[in-house]
């Protein structure tokens, strides 16, 4: 019996060790990533970011309500939120290392504020340039990264700021064609999950923060207005969006984008931490299998693919990754950990840039890298990091 006790024993401290190694080494891969990003996208002179590296590279873009945008001197906001969501995981992991690059990530998105419109929200290119557009997924991003930043820090000024921009994105809520706000200030020719599932995420984690029930409130009737509209509920993903082209006809867009159904996985999630309705964990299982069934694969060559870029791909594996605290079947984040492990080793540049095509087959050595490409696998290591750090944890308490 001793013999076998001390053998036990000895496996759980080798499987201690193995994580502890894992975590390491996870930790490693997004700060390396990270500091290429602050290396190399960082325009100095404004505090902010470039675009593209090199910086002289000015494409035309494509994820505006109108075409015709280039590229410019520095990023708009949406890549660049993407570095701030990546220092506010590496900040969970190493709060003393990464206090100054949060401090940096706030000066540099108040240069998006534009407070000549009412409500006050956050436009697509700094203000102190030109006065843009402002959109509503935007401003989501926005405002889950400040509440973020809170849960981090206990700062109440990124408590005040995150509901700032909800005051901001429920302000575009509109009651036709059942509820839901739409993509752009001003333009109401759609009802996009983009939206819709970040400004979801952003008022659970604003009621979670503050216990103010009109933020829960929002939430239940934006999810319930996503899950009646956007779900397939055969297969069990959600939706791009609910065109609305005048003010009696409507069509659902059946583009699927990985990042949609990540949203309504964390939302549901949270509704279920929240009430203890297992309906909700229900609803996040069904999405967490259909996504998994609809995105992942092989190819002939064995190599494993995921059908999304990289920042829609890392936004479903938030999803997965707070599931997995609830239910701990690592199914659904072993299949993005295996592709970006995949990624690591094979689709890198010289300089140790990541392909935006994560199963290396492109040859994008001398392509220029996008910075959402880049920033976004900072944070997915960095949130793989935090996986095996909680797995260590857990199995020392057992």
């Amino acid at each position: 019996m001793k013999a076998v006790l001390s053998l036990v024993l000895a496996l759980c401290m080798l499987a201690l060790a193995t994580q502890a190694q894992q975590e390491r080494r996870y930790l490693q891969r997004a700060e390396d990533t990270f500091r290429l990003v602050w290396d190399k996208y960082r325009v100095h002179e404004h505090g902010l970011f470039a675009e593209y590296y090199p910086n002289s590279y000015k494409p035309d873009l494509t994820y505006f309500q109108e075409g015709g945008q280039k590229a410019k001197e520095v990023s708009f906001l949406w890549p660049m939120s993407g570095v701030f969501s990546s220092v506010n995981v590496l900040m969970e992991l190493e709060p003393a290392t990464y206090k100054s690059y949060l401090d940096s990530m706030v000066i540099a998105v108040e240069q998006y504020l534009d407070k000549t419109r009412t409500p006050y929200g956050y436009q697509a290119y700094p203000s102190k340039f030109e006065t843009v557009d402002r959109y509503y997924d935007d401003n989501g991003l926005v405002g889950i990264d400040y509440i973020d930043a809170y849960a981090i820090t206990a700062d109440l000024t990124y408590l005040s700021k995150a509901k700032d921009v909800m005051t901001f994105i429920e302000s575009g809520w509109t009651d036709d064609f059942g509820g839901g706000v739409s993509w752009l200030e001003g333009v109401r020719d759609q009802k996009p999950a983009c939206s819709n599932g970040k400004a979801t995420v952003l008022a659970l984690k604003i009621y979670q923060a503050s216990g103010e029930d009109k933020y829960l409130q929002y939430a239940m009737k934006s999810y319930n207005w996503m899950l009646a509209t956007l779900r397939d509920d055969t297969l069990n993903i959600i939706w791009n969006a609910l065109l609305t082209p005048n003010k009696t006809t409507s069509q659902v867009q059946e583009h699927a984008y990985t990042y949609n159904t990540g949203t309504m996985i964390q939302s549901a999630v949270r509704l279920y931490k929240i009430t203890s309705n297992v309906k909700y964990l229900e609803d996040a299982r069904a999405l967490a299998e259909g996504s998994y069934k609809y995105y992942f694969g092989y190819t002939a060559e064995g190599v494993p693919h995921v059908n999304d870029i990289p920042w829609f791909t890392l936004v479903l594996f938030r999803g997965y990754h707070e599931l997995y605290e609830i239910d701990q079947n690592p199914k659904y984040v072993n299949a993005i950990i295996e592709r970006a492990d995949w990624a690591w080793q094979h689709a890198r540049d010289e300089e140790g840039l990541p392909f935006a095509d994560w199963t290396g087959r492109k040859d994008e050595i001398k392509k220029p890298k996008w910075l959402l490409d880049t920033s976004c696998m900072a944070e997915l290591y960095g949130r793989i990091a935090l996986i095996k750090k909680i797995d260590a944890i857990n199995n020392k308490l057992q």
